[in-house]
């Protein structure tokens, strides 16, 4: 009785109810995706396939075993469109909103795991920011899609035209890089738009927009031109990524585009194919040329790139460029001997720099140990694993063009990563261990020397 009593009043932590939470959109949509009418062709599709496609809707990656276009039916793509709307918003994010709307009432708790999904700083004013992020994302997401209509429809006629304008414009603001341009080559993404301005600056528009969280657009609601009155996590984040967008752009057009490889490359045409490189290895998936011919140095940045994602809050993957700004903040306060790193003239906490610290390790480990093993797996050169993994890891789905040819092991190592880079490495190490007690006592000090 006793045991029955406190297994009852055992509660889940927001680590292990976010990850729960994925885990069953992702079982539902492999059942969903394993019915014979989600697949074009006869018969169900394999549990692997489903299973894989699932994941990567759910993470909002964009790696595929099969084309989206021309293996899944109608049904089944609506299905993945579904798990890249609620992936992209979270899972906590959709169901609060389906609370609020059945009436009930919005508990502590809830409100604390909504907090620790879009990494809100107070759990004060959560639900008015869920309600705003919900109108924000159908306003953009339509507008997106209505921007789009002008090229689709002409070019796949008005039911196809609407519903390929509907299905890029989410993929692409959830930074997910599913696409159903398959029709015209299978596995060749947005490469027959190289020079069409209009997608070109849709997609990144929506992309980064997607990519720089939910709290930096509340600032920009509030504050306007005002950046002064931003918070500092916004500043940072626009800073970053603005920095992250036109310092590569500048790489790609200059070195890779002006390789005789590229030779046949308008000059508008390599504007836009440097800056689109640049934007959707933050986490998009797209690609508008073929990966393939950059070279390993321009493979190796973009494989940076990835690691490093979008901004927390945001519908991106990756160590968030949160991290990134503030292990380069701590790096030069250690230079100055300074205790503490400084940013646009506030201190950082040192257990943020620690977090920071953590974060790298965890997605640099998970990122070589699965780079290593499908480099081993499937006895190919190192540079192609590693731009496979950190693709999967960091939620990406830009790929050299292997996924559909790995081994099972291989797809499973890319499943497990897509689920962590989503989900939060961190996220998973505290749902397992948040019924660990605390440590109350501490062990003598010493000193190491490390550098």
């Amino acid at each position: 009785m006793m045991m029955k009593h406190k297994w009852k009043r055992r509660r889940l932590s927001s680590s292990q109810t976010i990850m729960l939470g994925f885990m069953g959109v992702i079982a539902l949509g492999t059942m969903l995706l394993m019915l014979p009418w989600a697949r074009a062709e006869a018969g169900g599709a394999p549990f692997l396939d489903a299973l894989f496609t699932a994941v990567s809707a759910t993470c909002v990656t964009g790696l595929i075993t099969q084309d989206t276009a021309t293996y899944w039916s109608a049904f089944g793509q609506v299905i993945i469109l579904c798990l890249i709307q609620v992936g992209g918003l979270g899972v906590i994010t959709v169901a609060v909103f389906i609370t609020k709307l059945s009436g009930r009432k919005i508990g502590l708790m809830q409100r604390s795991t909504m907090q620790e999904a879009i990494a809100a700083p107070q759990m004060g004013g959560i639900i008015r920011m869920t309600g705003f992020i919900l109108k924000m994302v159908v306003l953009i997401e339509a507008l997106g899609a209505a921007a789009l209509l002008p090229v689709m429809i002409p070019e796949f006629g008005i039911a196809r035209g609407i519903w390929y304008a509907v299905f890029h414009s989410i993929s692409s603001f959830c930074n997910a890089g599913f696409d159903l341009m398959g029709i015209k080559e299978q596995y060749s993404s947005l490469t027959s738009y190289t020079g069409g301005m209009a997608v070109n600056v849709i997609v990144m528009v929506l992309i980064v927009v997607g990519g720089i969280g939910f709290l930096t657009w509340d600032d920009l609601k509030r504050n306007r031109l005002h950046l002064r009155r931003y918070r500092m996590q916004s500043k940072v984040i626009l800073a970053v990524t603005g920095l992250l967008i036109v310092l590569p752009a500048v790489y790609f057009y200059f070195y890779e585009f002006g390789t005789p490889v590229w030779v046949d490359m308008t000059t508008k045409e390599r504007i836009l194919a440097s800056f689109f490189q640049s934007i959707t290895t933050r986490t998009a998936g797209y690609n508008t040329v073929d990966l393939t011919q950059l070279t390993q140095s321009g493979q190796m940045i973009m494989i940076l790139l990835m690691l490093v994602g979008g901004a927390p809050g945001s519908t991106a993957g990756g160590m968030k460029v949160t991290t990134l700004a503030v292990l380069f903040a701590t790096a030069i306060a250690v230079f100055r001997r300074r205790p503490n790193a400084h940013i646009f003239g506030r201190r950082i906490p040192n257990d943020t720099a620690h977090y920071a610290a953590t974060v790298l390790i965890l997605y640099v480990s998970l990122f070589l140990a699965g780079g290593i093993f499908i480099g081993c797996a499937e006895h190919m050169s190192i540079v192609p694993a590693l731009f496979e993994a950190a693709s999967a890891i960091a939620t990406v789905g830009v790929t050299l063009g292997i996924t559909p040819d790995l081994c099972v092991a291989s797809k499973v190592v890319l499943i497990i990563l897509m689920f962590l880079g989503r989900v939060g490495g961190m996220t998973i190490v505290y749902a397992a261990l948040s019924t660990k007690h605390p440590y109350v006592s501490e062990f003598p000090q010493e000193k190491i020397m490390v550098g």
